[in-house]
């Protein structure tokens, strides 16, 4: 079985985010970007498929924890004869990838052995790796294919020998700090595998550190451990510091909103849906993605979040995004770019890889980069509109986009999507689209009468009220009081959840009070986990199944909480947030048969969700 998903740790330096299972492998690590092709892919196969792992073969964890307000993981590891601690960090500070791993023996004597395995590109080139002197007297590890460029400095990690299990030397005897030379290979041997095995002493404190450049670059000064470690925890908590955060959840609330954070690219700007790519929706199943670019679509409810929580310049930097991103491109909007607003997402197959709990194919890119959504204009425009209520001006050019926007709407206003899920079978009108349109007109002429703002007020409204009464005569059937997925069919579709948050129609509105108990009958367990829709009807062009959303699942909460059920919003948020895993991390779906987080880890877009619940929930709550 595969690592479950809620054993891993994240870690960030707001360029890239690699995982860390609660037994010290870190199994997946892209550089220098989160989109960057891996160094380690063993989630998505095996060790072979690269990994480093660092513990104690010999003990087992007895805590696990992040620095409070931070992304700086302590795991404690506890054998027979002592206690050690295990401190995993990425520094935000340093201009090149900096991966540090810290070990410190708190008590007796404890054996921590490394096992440290580079494949650049997913598995598909073993770098040429050598030792190699610094400044004369240090001897570290430089590891090259291609542009990347990896070199580990601290105590020397060594090829297995012979006889050599891999932490031990030929006598099968422990080697101490000092006495373990490496055995290094002919110069230029491939090194499929770096081993090494330490005993530490009570005090005794050792640290590693991964550092990817460019291969043509000079080789780089990796950081000092300790002074990379205070600045490391002075960043995050000095961006927490500004967080506005009052919730029965508080814990997972603010961890959310670090998550959102740590997702963000720090140069660009952009935030990344997942820093993972093909984690399943359904184990062994076929519906595998590459989450890692920005979707207009989250940098929008990121927006609207930030906003909630007292983060208006963040949530400017990401509104600058955004419009860098459709700058040029105004025309023909993509739904999602990459980091830093690349418009090319080829969506590829690696074949040698067999995938998370063998779900086949492993993705990287995604077609979907490609697909017209007609929702997504209008979920910039809501949270662009926010921006504007919390009193950030605009300017000619942020305001110039969104007359270019609108302008795009227009332009599609006949034409069907694939709607907010990504189908991949035909095209249709979706119910939820067509009202995220409305809500782009809506917003549109709300910024001319309300703000000021130049712009053909007459015809936005005119096309907002068609747009109304198309949805009226179309999007919902009168016998069975609800709204449809699409014009063409009578099923239900989680993202109608959304249409009071559009502005469209109120929470408590009859209509939407039907929707609900449709979405109750065909999509809600019994614990109140929500599917996206009925996969079974066909609509999407795949096969296969999925696992409950986690973010419809919080959507039905706010829903819930803002129509006067705030008991039955509690009860199943409470339900939901003992899903997170013990560091508060969400993953896409939830298999409610095994206990499991499935789909790509953590998700923006849970985290987006738990944050709106607990928002609702405590405003419900107030107004009591």
């Amino acid at each position: 079985m595969s690592t479950p998903l809620e054993h891993y740790a994240l870690l960030s330096d707001l360029r890239t985010g690699p995982l860390v299972s609660r037994d010290g492998s870190i199994d997946w690590l892209c550089l220098p970007r989160f989109d960057s092709p891996a160094v380690f892919s063993a989630i998505l196969g095996d060790a072979e498929d690269g990994r480093w792992k660092l513990s104690v073969p010999d003990g087992e964890v007895v805590e696990r924890r992040y620095l409070p307000q931070t992304f700086v993981l302590e795991t404690v590891w506890r054998s027979r004869t002592g206690r050690v601690r295990v401190t995993d960090f990425l520094p935000p500070s340093t201009s090149q990838g900096d991966l540090v791993r810290r070990v410190e023996c708190l008590e007796g004597q404890v054996r921590v052995e490394h096992d440290l395995r580079l494949r650049f590109d997913y598995a598909r080139a073993t770098p040429w790796t050598r030792e190699i002197e610094r400044d004369g007297q240090e001897r570290c590890l430089l590891a090259l294919a291609g542009p990347d460029a990896i070199l580990i400095t601290g105590p020397m990690l060594h090829w297995p020998g012979n006889g050599d299990g891999g932490g031990e030397d030929d006598d099968g005897s422990a080697a101490s700090v000092a006495e373990h030379p490496g055995t290094q290979p002919a110069e230029g041997r491939r090194a499929p595998r770096l081993v090494g095995s330490f005993n530490l002493d009570a005090g005794d404190v050792l640290d590693w550190d991964l550092t990817w450049f460019s291969s043509y670059r000079d080789v780089p000064e990796p950081p000092d451990a300790d002074r990379a470690l205070a600045s490391t925890v002075r960043f995050w908590t000095d961006w927490a510091s500004h967080l506005q955060v009052d919730s029965d959840h508080q814990d997972l609330v603010l961890r959310s909103l670090l998550v959102l954070r740590a997702l963000t690219h720090l140069d660009t700007g952009g935030i990344v849906a997942a820093p993972t790519a093909s984690l399943p929706e359904y184990f062994g199943g076929g519906r595998n993605w590459d989450y890692r670019y920005t979707w207009l679509r989250d940098a929008a409810l990121t927006i609207e979040v930030a906003i909630a929580h007292g983060l208006t310049r963040g949530a400017t930097l990401w509104r600058d995004w955004l419009l860098r991103a459709v700058a040029g491109d105004a025309d023909e909007v993509k739904i999602m770019y990459g980091l830093g607003g690349e418009r090319e997402l080829t969506e590829t197959e690696l074949e040698h890889l067999d995938g998370y709990e063998n779900s086949r194919p492993v993705r990287v890119g995604n077609g979907a980069a490609d697909q017209y959504q007609a929702d997504v204009v209008g979920e910039v425009m809501i949270a662009l509109h926010e921006l504007r209520e919390a009193g950030v001006a605009e300017n000619e050019y942020t305001w110039g986009l969104q007359k270019s926007l609108l302008a795009y709407c227009e332009a599609n206003f006949d034409r069907q999507d694939h709607g907010i899920w990504e189908m991949r079978g035909d095209t249709h009108y979706f119910t939820h689209g067509r009202a995220m349109m409305w809500a782009a007109f809506d917003r549109g002429l709300r910024a001319v009468e309300e703000h000021g703002y130049d712009g053909p007020a007459e015809r936005w409204r005119d096309l907002r009220d068609r747009l109304a009464d198309e949805i009226e005569e179309h999007g919902f059937d009168a016998e069975l009081n609800a709204y449809t997925q699409t014009y063409d069919n009578t099923e239900v579709d989680a993202s109608l959840l959304q249409l009071p948050h559009t502005g469209y129609l109120a929470y408590d509105d009859p209509r939407m009070l039907g929707t609900v108990e449709r979405i109750e009958q065909d999509l809600v367990t019994s614990e109140g986990l929500v599917y996206r829709y009925r996969t079974e009807a066909g609509m999407d062009g795949l096969e296969g199944e999925e696992y409950p959303f986690v973010m419809c699942t919080f959507w039905l909460v706010e829903q819930y909480a803002n129509s006067g059920r705030l008991d039955r919003a509690r009860e199943v948020m409470d339900h939901m947030v003992a899903q997170a895993s013990d560091l508060g991390l969400l993953a896409e779906q939830y298999d409610p048969e095994t206990g499991r987080q499935a789909g790509n880890f953590p998700q923006a877009f849970s985290h987006m969700g738990l944050i709106r619940a607990a928002d609702a929930i405590q405003a419900a709550a107030e107004d009591r």
